[in-house]
């Protein structure tokens, strides 16, 4: 099982001191926000794209992808009645697109949940049309980078779109592209009715990257849900992409947060491998 951490986490630190760092306590992937870098991600220039990837892979991990793809923009939304808006935004997340495959990554997890909740009186059918709009005019940038779109479903308290996997792969199958796939999410898949591992298995083939973390918004293990149904599911059902600790609550502290999380996965693994044989 490949594990990664989702970098925000270390803020104020260089980036050299994160990679060698997840490296030393055992990631072997960063996901990337790109906000750290620069306010819009066409600020990164490609000699500092070449730097961070050099630096990562000198580090020994790797950055396998970008998330937070429109936090601290601005005039972007993915479900507005605006259709230059609307055009704008299929515009930028071509450059993410291009900046995760110039970084070496592979996956970009749409979540953004201020920019796709849906504007007074918008219905749902206008909201996924719109947001198949949008979807539908990147991904020809995502295709010629070789990195695929990860649509997060998030829960109701943070937003009044995409809230279940479900709604995820309805979105998804009106966008009908390869490089358009599920983003699993712990924390957002607690707010569903459906238990967890059954999720997993039922959208296997669709998922493409997956996100740990628990309802009170830190690390596995930090929290209440147990992880031991989780992990054999994802082994179960075959899953070969990246599980990345994504937390919202950093008062534990990075090293806490990072270290915890690992080794409490660990684990969980070392657990179901005694208890299978």
């Amino acid at each position: 099982m490949k594990f990664a951490i989702c970098q925000e986490l270390f803020e104020g630190w260089d980036w050299k001191r994160q990679c060698e760092y997840a490296a030393k306590v055992g990631y072997t992937g960063l996901e990337l926000a790109p906000f750290t870098v620069a306010e819009r991600v066409e600020q990164i220039s490609p000699a500092k794209r070449a730097e961070l990837r050099k630096i990562a892979s000198d580090s020994g991990v790797e950055i396998i992808g970008l998330h937070w793809l429109l936090a601290k923009t601005t005039g972007l939304h993915l479900t507005t009645f605006d259709a230059q808006v609307r055009k704008a935004t299929a515009a930028y997340l071509q450059e993410l697109a291009k900046a995760c495959g110039d970084l070496g990554g592979s996956v970009l997890v749409f979540g953004s949940p201020a920019q796709r909740s849906l504007e007074r009186g918008m219905s749902l059918d206008q909201a996924y049309s719109h947001a198949a709009e949008v979807f539908k005019a990147a991904m020809p940038a995502f295709a010629d980078a070789n990195v695929k779109l990860c649509v997060e479903p998030l829960t109701p308290l943070e937003t009044d779109f995409l809230n279940t996997c479900a709604d995820g792969v309805k979105l998804i199958e009106m966008v009908d592209h390869p490089n358009i796939v599920l983003h699993q999410d712990v924390k957002a898949m607690l707010s569903e009715p459906t238990p967890i591992p059954d999720l997993i298995h039922k959208y296997r083939d669709i998922t493409g990257h997956f996100h740990v973390n628990d309802s009170n918004l830190l690390g596995p293990g930090m929290g209440e849900t147990d992880y031991h149904p989780i992990l054999r599911a994802l082994i179960d059902s075959d899953y070969s992409g990246w599980v990345s600790v994504e937390v919202f609550d950093y008062r534990p502290g990075a090293e806490v947060i990072a270290e915890s999380s690992l080794s409490y996965m660990r684990q969980v693994l070392a657990d179901l491998e005694t208890a299978g044989t």
